[in-house]
Parts: C-alpha cells; structure tokens; sequence
C-alpha cells in the first residue's frame, strides 16, 4: 500500500473513531489504541506532507457538533491535552516546562481526569445562562436546557462574583447510580448500557429534557476559563470556584517537583478502585497563570499541561471456544467465549481477538487461561496467555476456512489483514449491514428503523437489499414482531410492529427520496468511500450514470481519489446486482444526480481553495460553505493549482512551507470575507 493510501485509510479510520466516541457515544476503539494510531498518522504526515488532509483527525480537538441543538462559539479554543503512559514522557515534559521558564521557578497542580465529557459553563451576574459541550474545539452545541436538570450543578452562585464567568468541567455517571440504572433497564427488559462514560455523553444529547433529568448526571469544574479582569493562579481558580458554590474536586495537590506528581499518579493509580466515579488517569498543569500565558499552546494542545493515563486493568479468565462475526464489508472478526470474570466493575463474557495473525502472534488456544484487558475501559482484549499450564494435546487455533453465516470459502485479498466473505449479495450479516448502513443518519436518514427493525424485515422475506424499503406498504408490517435475546443477560426485548410504528416507518422511507446524491452514494456503502469521498464523486460526475462509466484513470484523475478508491468504486460497479439495485432505487425515485443549487455569486470562479488553521470569525465548515455557494472549490492539499489559502491561527508550518516554496498566496479569513461580501 503506497503512503498516500496508508494516511487516507488511516484518516479516515481515526474520523469514524471520533465520530463514534464524540458524536454516537459509542467508541470501539480504546484510547490507547486510538492514540497509537494517531501517532502513527502524525508520523507518516509529517513524512508525506502533501498527502495529509487539512481536517485530518491529528489537527482536531474533539468531534464535531451536531444538528439537533444551536451551535455556539467558544469564547476561547476548548483544547485536549497531550497524553503519555509513562514515566519518562512525564520527566519530558517537565524538561520541556523547565526549558519554556528559562529558570524560572515553577510548581504544578495535580488532579484526577474523570472519564466523563466536557462541558463549559457561563454565568452572567451569578446565573447559569448558557451550558456548550465541546465540539470541535472552537464551538460546540447548547444544551443548557439538559445541564440545568443536573442536581450538583448551581443555577445561582454565591458570593461576590463577577459580572460574567465561564468555567469548564467533565459531566459524568457515579458507579453506584450507573448500576442502579441498569438494574431498571433490566427489570424492563431493556438492553444494558455498556459504561458510565458512554451514557453520560449520550445523556446530555437527548432532546428531551425531562429524560435527561431522569439520568444521574453529576459533574466536576476543573477550570475557570473567564473571571472578569483579575487574573488568578490555578490552583487560587479552583478555590475560588468551590467558593462560588460550583462542585470541585478534593483530590487536587500543589506539587513542587515533577517527582511529587509522581508520588500522586502512583497512589491515584491504587486508590482510583475505591472512588465512586471513574478516573483513567492525572492531569498535571503548571500553576502559574503567568507562565501558562507565556508557554502558549500548539495547534492542538496546551504546552503547560500534559495528561497521564492509567494502564488498563487486567483479569484472568478461560478461552472456552472461538466464534466468529461477519460485518457489512464481509470482515469476519474471531471473538473468544470466556468464563465470565469480573473488570471494572461489569461482567466479561467475550473478547475480540482482532484477526488470524492475532491469534497466531499470541498462539492463543481454547482451554488457555488468558489474561484480558478493558481497553479504554470499554473494549475487552486477550492481550496475553498463560501456556504455562496447557492441556496436553492442545492444538493451534486454526482460523475458520468457510464463513460461520453462509458457509462460503474465505478470501484474504493480498495486503488486507482479515479474512472475508466473497458471497456479498447473499450473506445475511452482510445484506442486513448494508441495509443498516443505507438507512443511518448519515446516508438517508430513515429514523425509525434500526438494527432490530430491520432485523425482523430481513428474516420476514420482505427486505433483501435497500430498495425492497421502497416496495413495503402497511398491510405488509403489521403484526410482524420477533424477541430479540440479550446476550449479556439473557432476557429479551421484543420488536413489534403496531400501526403507529408502521406508519413512522413508511413515512420515513418515502422522506428519504428528498436525500441528495451524494448522501444515495454515500448510503450504497462502497467500500472506502465515505462521506467526503461521496461527496467529491457526486459533484465531479453530476450524476450516477457518469460514476458507473469513468474506468480507472478518469476516477483516478479525480481531485484526491486514489488507486484504492478507484479500484473499489470499480469493482463495486462491476456487480450486476450493485447496478441492478440502482435502477431500482432510480425508479423509485432517489436522487441520483446533483441538483445545481443557484449560487449566491460566482466571486471565486473555480478557485481551488485550502481552508487551514483555527478561525475567529467563522467555522472551518462554514468557510467552506462560502467557497462553495460563492463558485469556488474546497480542495484538502497544496499543490501547484492550488489559487490560495484560507489561513488561521497555527497553521500547520509544514503546510505554510510548502505554500511559500509553491508561492500559493496566503489571506487572512477577513481578506476571504471581504472577497465574498
């Protein structure tokens, strides 16, 4: 795989991990893993910078926003903290502290990170007036309406305050409470949720307010942002927010050396088992505001803090057999069926063993005793084995030949890591994936159905493929239901469909028709076309049948579209039964080709145009948005055609280089506006 491939697949693999952990609340990635990743694509960026995307997931704080609630800017940039996992990173960073002071005395603030999400807070003459999740760093979503339910959240501070402050803090679920709402959704047969972290995020997204306060929220300030004119130390900030009546945390220590921050993560690192919330690592922050503002921040994090992360606890358990799941693209991934054990406070009856070199690498063998991690603490792994005490006669694991769903012989295509499944049109997992895909938010949006749903659609004979949704009338889904079973605990929940239910779905499926064509693209789930690839095919070719005749060099020739896009989109096109679907979808009266939006000017004529860096004025998107409704074209890499650059603050210096060595023209995003209007 050439290295332009390597960073657009990992891009667009690091994207989808924000977009489940910032947006779903459902990560399926651990943190570490996640953050290895990222270092990885940081690596091969700064190796092959004019292959790296502006928006690429290493110069991007957080997730995006979403539409169900106003979006509102941050009065100052929301930003992540650098992460390390060990001690010698730590005594990096406080060489790197000890450099930017020049000899300058300096002391650190020590506290715990809550595994929760964040959240900032503004008060005008002691009032909660407005409460904005993270987003993308530099705006994020009003839910004011949803925080205002949380109990240890003032709505009017206390003491002399001034006219206007802002403070930051993490939202979270206590563990007693986290359990106790589980027992509830177990008593009404509900599925469980998978951890306090992931219900937490999702909570504060709910657009019912009353829900929300039916959740055990609770939250911890850790930083007071905006205080009027006086300037204050931070841990001076901390007291004086506790003096405001806002919730702050005890476990905070003044630290002199960087060894006594170590002291405090090697106790907190015991000690985190008996809190009543959870915790996955230390924050450690220079205390002097002075020097804080002096230290300054890089594109993504702050230069006077760093945060230290737990490892992941460990529990031993028996490998009683291996499966295996086939998802939409036909991956087929090996779970292990363990003994159930106790890990971070849930019960563990499977683990992923990733793939067939996986479980080589580790040799790993039904009847072994393994020992499983939690990673991020929410994915369990296998990540080591006791052959000490093998039985004898155990034999290696052989990776199943034939798919577990349909039987048919396993492929592994030469450079991929998994094996799958060749029967695409016929494989239930596969077909039911897709159809899945097709429906979700992203793609047509069809709200009222979901995994369950189309579950009963598929196995009634009904739904075969995304177009039979376009073919169901009334009399069709009345009365189909069928008991779905928990594999965690074993009760069921049943998917029925009442009148009400069929008349939501219907309506959303003929309201999918109105969805444009890039989002139809979108929803066919070609493989490594995502959404903005969709996108940038969709407005290339104008229209479906001009995407099904380009052969591999005109698709290549497209603006960012690889060979390995345009090797799936071909092969994708090739099937008959893919085209034969799209007829169908045609006819029954999805958009296929780009409706020509009327445009608010043509001031920018095809300008191809890279939007970098972090705005005052406007949003990255809504940069581009303005390009386009004003004629020009957003492009994500400098090149020779590129007509000029859209810049902000840190801007990446690689990509300020090569725009100098090109001579692409730099304008500031007032310059850009002025060109506009």
């Amino acid at each position: 795989m050439s290295s332009q491939a390597k960073i657009q697949e990992l891009t667009a693999e690091l994207k989808q991990h924000n977009y489940n952990y910032y947006i779903l609340a459902q990560p399926t990635i651990s943190d570490r893993d996640f953050d290895m990743k990222l270092k990885d694509l940081e690596k091969l960026e700064q190796a092959f910078p004019q292959y790296a995307d502006p928006n690429s997931p290493t110069q991007q704080v957080g997730g995006d926003i979403t539409k169900n609630f106003n979006t509102v800017p941050h009065s100052s940039r929301m930003l992540s903290l650098g992460n390390t996992y060990n001690k010698e990173e730590l005594l990096d960073f406080d060489g790197r502290v000890a450099k930017l002071n020049g000899g300058n005395a300096y002391n650190y603030t020590a506290e715990l990170k809550f595994d929760g999400f964040a959240i900032a807070l503004r008060y005008a003459n002691g009032e909660l007036v407005q409460a904005i999740t993270r987003g993308d760093g530099t705006q994020g979503d009003d839910v004011t309406a949803n925080v205002k339910t949380v109990k240890n959240i003032p709505h009017q501070l206390t003491g002399d305050i001034p006219e206007n402050i802002e403070v930051r803090g993490e939202m979270f679920i206590h563990k007693a409470a986290f359990a106790k709402l589980n027992e509830q959704r177990a008593r009404n047969g509900e599925d469980l949720y998978k951890n306090p972290r992931n219900t937490a995020a999702g909570t504060i997204k709910l657009q019912n307010s009353a829900e929300v306060a039916r959740r055990p929220l609770d939250g911890f300030m850790y930083q007071l942002a905006e205080h009027g004119k006086e300037e204050l130390d931070h841990w001076d900030s901390l007291q004086r927010m506790k003096s405001y009546g806002l919730p702050v945390n005890d476990a905070t220590r003044i630290c002199d050396t960087i060894e006594e921050v170590w002291k405090f993560i090697e106790y907190w690192d015991i000690e985190r088992k008996n809190l009543s919330f959870e915790i996955d690592g230390v924050v450690i922050k220079v205390n002097s505001r002075l020097q804080q503002q002096e230290m300054g921040f890089t594109s993504k994090y702050p230069r006077w803090a760093m945060s230290y992360k737990f490892e992941t606890e460990r529990a031993e358990s028996k490998l009683l057999s291996i499966s295996y799941q086939v998802g939409r693209t036909g991956a087929v991934t090996p779970v292990a069926n363990l003994e159930p054990m106790q890990l971070l406070g849930t019960t563990v009856k499977r683990a992923s063993l990733h793939n067939a070199d996986f479980i080589a690498q580790l040799d790993v063998r039904v009847g072994d005793i393994v020992f499983v991690e939690k990673g991020g603490e929410i994915i369990p792994k296998i990540v080591e084995v006791d052959a000490s005490n093998r039985e004898a006669g155990s034999q290696p694991t052989q990776f199943t030949a034939t798919c577990p769903e349909c039987d048919t012989l396993l492929e592994r295509p030469e450079g991929d890591a998994v094996f799958r499944c060749p029967n695409t049109q016929s494989c239930p997992p596969q077909v039911k994936g897709r159809i899945e895909h097709f429906i979700g938010r992203k793609a047509m949006d069809v709200a009222s159905l979901g995994e369950g749903k189309i579950d009963v659609l598929y196995q009634s004979g009904l739904v075969h493929r995304a177009a039979d949704l376009y073919t169901l009338v009334l009399e069709q889904l009345l009365g189909l239901s069928k008991a779905i079973v928990n594999e965690d605990t074993g009760d069921d929940r049943v998917v029925s469909f009442k009148e009400k239910t069929v008349e939501n779905i219907l309506e959303g499926i003929d309201q999918s028709k109105s969805q444009p064509f890039e989002r139809v693209l979108f929803g066919l789930g070609i493989r490594f076309v995502g959404e903005t690839v969709a996108k940038k095919l969709a407005f290339h070719f104008k229209n479906i049948d001009a995407l099904m005749a380009a052969d591999f060099e005109t698709l290549n020739g497209v603006e960012e579209i690889g060979d390995v896009i345009a090797k799936s989109v071909i092969d994708y096109f090739s099937i008959a039964e893919n085209r034969e679907e799209i007829e169908q979808l045609k006819a029954a009266g999805l958009q296929f080709a780009v409706v020509e939006k009327e445009l608010a000017s043509n001031a920018l004529d095809g300008a191809k145009i890279v939007v970098s860096g972090v705005f005052a004025r406007f949003s990255r998107n809504e940069l581009k948005k303005l390009i386009e409704d004003n004629g020009g074209k957003n492009v994500s890499s400098i090149s020779k055609s590129t007509d000029f650059i859209v810049a902000g603050d840190s801007m990446g210096p690689a990509k300020k280089e090569k725009a100098e060595k090109l001579g692409v023209r730099m304008i500031s995003e007032d310059e850009f506006a002025g060109m506009v209007g």
